[in-house]
């Protein structure tokens, strides 16, 4: 069995056995509140690493999606009901926010995606009378998936875990198939695919819709652990710091927005009880990051790891 192999399996055992070791609700919680982010990152990642389109409006599918499944539960639809509902049309908006932003293409598409993302921003921050405002809307109580109890900190983590597993293993299957490889030769070499026969713009729309889509899970998962949904999930401070959690990680690669999202979540949650300015903190950890790692911390890492791996060559003998 291959080193990797070995390392994945050790990883999903620790993770499935954290609730055993840490009894602590806060950081139980804390854990799930990285795999949301995590799940957030990877699919923003979709675009902006495996299909060179930096979008600053990702966050919004999440908040579609939870306003959608708390207003839908309220008006009596039921949970199950609630979460297709938000989940394909948080997918929809993300068809049509998709052909709006690729009608332009680098610092363009990224200004049309900020203008997106704060325009639901807008909607849930003035429309009073369906979202009450800058009040937000609380979601009445967590759900029961086959009749399970998802209500207690341990139980949902895994529960959590189990969804964010499950799409991550669907999104690493995409980028490593025919599709993910034709995403991929559209960021570097759109005119060469296009004579091969490829549209690529299609491609991309198609990276779009799936990035939203799996964003609309995070969603789902986001309202059914905060119970509660408000503009401040969808703003743009938000949306940032979600693109910043793939760039941080290493947009290049697939880990590199999980590592992201579980470093700026501890800072968030832990580091901000100890340190006023984690703000400042933050900036300064992704401009030494930037500086002395460029393609981020996975990438990085590894190149680190390549040379101390590389054998020293010995120094030939005089004749």
């Amino acid at each position: 069995m291959r080193r990797g192999a070995v390392a994945l399996l050790v990883l999903a055992a620790a993770l499935i056995a954290l609730p055993f070791v840490v009894t602590n609700e806060f950081y139980l919680n804390l854990a799930s509140q990285i795999l949301i982010y995590a799940l957030l990152a990877v699919s923003l990642n979709l675009l902006v690493g495996y299909g060179g389109l930096v979008s600053l409006g990702h966050a919004s599918f999440l908040g579609l999606t939870a306003y959608a499944a708390t207003l839908f539960v309220g008006w009596g639809t039921g949970q199950l009901g609630a979460a297709l509902i938000a989940v394909v049309f948080s997918t929809l908006c993300g068809a049509l926010f998709g052909v709006l932003a690729l009608r332009a293409t680098g610092i363009g598409f990224l200004m049309i995606t900020l203008a997106l993302g704060q325009i639901v921003w807008g909607i849930a921050y003035r429309a009073n009378t369906l979202t009450d405002g800058d009040n937000g809307l609380r979601y009445p109580a967590r759900p029961r998936p086959f009749g399970l109890d998802i209500s207690s900190a341990p139980t949902f983590y895994w529960f959590t875990l189990a969804v964010f597993a499950i799409a991550v293993f669907v999104i690493w299957r995409l980028t490593r198939s025919p599709f993910g490889a034709a995403l991929q030769g559209a960021r570097d070499q759109p005119r060469r695919m296009r004579m091969l026969g490829h549209n690529v713009w299609l491609i991309q729309w198609l990276a779009f819709v799936l990035a939203a889509f799996w964003g609309s899970i995070a969603g789902l998962l986001y309202v059914y652990y905060n119970l509660f949904i408000s503009p401040h999930a969808i703003s743009l401070q938000q949306s940032a710091e979600v693109l910043l959690m793939a760039i941080l990680g290493g947009a290049s690669s697939f880990a590199g927005p999980i590592v992201g999202a579980v470093i700026i979540t501890l800072v968030k949650n832990v580091v901000s009880s100890y340190v006023d300015r984690w703000n400042s903190l933050l900036g300064a950890i992704f401009v030494v990051v930037i500086l002395f790692m460029p393609f981020g911390i996975v990438p990085g890492v590894r190149q680190l790891l390549a040379r101390w791996r590389k054998p020293a060559k010995i120094p030939e003998r005089a004749a």
